[in-house]
């Protein structure tokens, strides 16, 4: 397979001789990541998930961002100096191209004195075996390019046809469809096509697909505003990844011979990079639920290790036990923890959050209301007996918030009350906090 894909060493090459060790190892693509930031004025202080960083240069912020002024002909130079580095390197080697160093693991060998003590121990004679550098196809052929047969999936041979008479009106219409782990990134290619045709103008729940069986990987990756995928069953790895402003609801089925709030449901790192929408689970998620989560609402049973990792905005409900390490660097958005057993403190990273009661009327009403749209969706019978006897859980529920983003909100409600706009009210609060 390896004259179909392209490969990519990803991070932290600093120069000419990194490039050509990579390239020799097999890659043919290169990402600088630090370096280039550096040129343009990075002064690595990695607070860039907190919106605090003084440049601008990486900030999730768009309007701080947008205050940046570095100069993009530092990387040009930067780059001229790695191409120049390279090819004194490739004329050493005696190449004239790129692509004849990519695989030439001949070329490499391990130095005779390392550093270390635990660098000696490392055994680089499988990745840098010479017999790879004669294999015939140890690099990307275009012609060999893989096809991933796009018209036989689902959403190009069943969905968009049943939906073409919809799509011309946008009028609400339902499918029904059965669904293997073979389909993956299921609905994607359909939320693309509404996207195209409708942007974000359609109301919730215009495009239903009812879909039954085991949901392959990346299922309902960046559906849009407008669609809901409702699944009977369960789902892979990577659910609702790069969620867009569209409606995902997974339950077991009526018939499952299992209790729904002690099992798992969906894979790991689902709703990775979700931006708007909701997702309701009637199950225990994955370990990394909700990772770099920036703006979708999710409510789960339970969650694995690492829930809420990098997370920067949006709401998140766990209605069950989490796994350790829980709001690893979060540093937006809100999560309510049911904590029956009051032990959930154990397995909260502290770094960057606070955990608190659930005592403003603002978080109650909030919370309330997710539940209520939650059990709507799903039918799900503990959701129902909170809402029945939502006092008596009340004080049950952790919020979650992460320091930083909770100034920002009092500041940006300050500023809100003296009646400046929310974009203006924003800037404010940060220069009032960070200068």
């Amino acid at each position: 397979l390896r004259d179909r894909v392209i490969l990519e060493t990803d991070g932290k090459l600093m120069s000419g001789r990194d490039v050509a060790v990579a390239c020799l190892l097999g890659a043919e693509e290169f990402g600088f990541a630090t370096a280039p930031l550096v040129c343009m004025g990075c002064m690595m202080m990695r607070v860039c998930s907190k919106d605090t960083c003084p440049v601008g240069i990486a900030t999730q912020n768009a309007k701080l961002r947008a205050r940046f002024s570095g100069k993009p002909e530092y990387i040009m130079n930067f780059m001229l100096f790695i191409a120049e580095e390279l090819r004194e390197i490739m004329a050493n080697l005696g190449f004239r191209t790129v692509n004849e160093m990519v695989g030439r693991t001949d070329c490499l060998h391990m130095k005779d004195h390392q550093i270390t003590k635990r660098a000696e121990m490392v055994d680089l004679s499988a990745v840098i075996d010479p017999e790879f550098a004669k294999a015939p196809d140890r690099h990307f052929e275009k012609e060999h390019i893989y096809n991933f047969h796009l018209e036989k999936t689902l959403d190009e041979s069943v969905l968009l046809p049943k939906f073409a008479d919809a799509f011309k009106t946008g009028a609400h219409h339902e499918e029904t469809l059965q669904v293997s782990s073979t389909n993956r990134t299921f609905g994607t290619i359909l939320g693309s096509e509404i996207t195209n045709r409708f942007g974000e103008s359609l109301p919730d729940d215009t495009f239903i697909v009812h879909a039954e069986g085991g949901g392959g990987q990346s299922f309902g990756a960046f559906i849009p505003k407008g669609l809901t995928i409702k699944l009977t069953g369960d789902a892979n790895d990577g659910f609702g990844k790069g969620l867009s402003g569209g409606k995902l609801v997974v339950v077991p089925p009526a018939k499952a011979g299992f209790r729904a709030d002690e099992n798992i449901i969906i894979g790991n790192v689902a709703l990775y990079g979700a931006t708007s929408g909701t997702a309701y689970v009637r199950g225990i998620a994955g370990e990394r639920f909700c990772v770099r989560n920036s703006g979708a609402t999710a409510v789960a049973l339970g969650c694995g290790d690492h829930g809420l990792e990098y997370m920067t905005g949006g709401r998140a409900v766990i209605l069950g036990p989490t796994g350790k390490n829980f709001a690893a660097g979060m540093s937006g958005g809100i999560a309510y923890v049911l904590d029956m057993d009051h032990t959930f403190y154990r397995r909260l990273n502290k770094d960057m959050v606070t955990m608190t009661e659930l005592t403003e009327k603002y978080d109650i009403a909030e919370l309330r209301q997710i539940l209520t749209d939650y059990r709507d969706a799903t039918g799900c019978e503990k959701a129902a007996r909170i809402l029945d006897h939502f006092d008596d859980y009340r004080p049950f529920f952790k919020k979650i918030v992460p320091d930083d983003y909770q100034k920002m909100l009092v500041a940006i409600s300050k500023y809100e009350e003296q009646g400046i706009s929310h974009d203006n009210a924003v800037l404010e609060a940060f220069h009032e906090l960070h200068g």
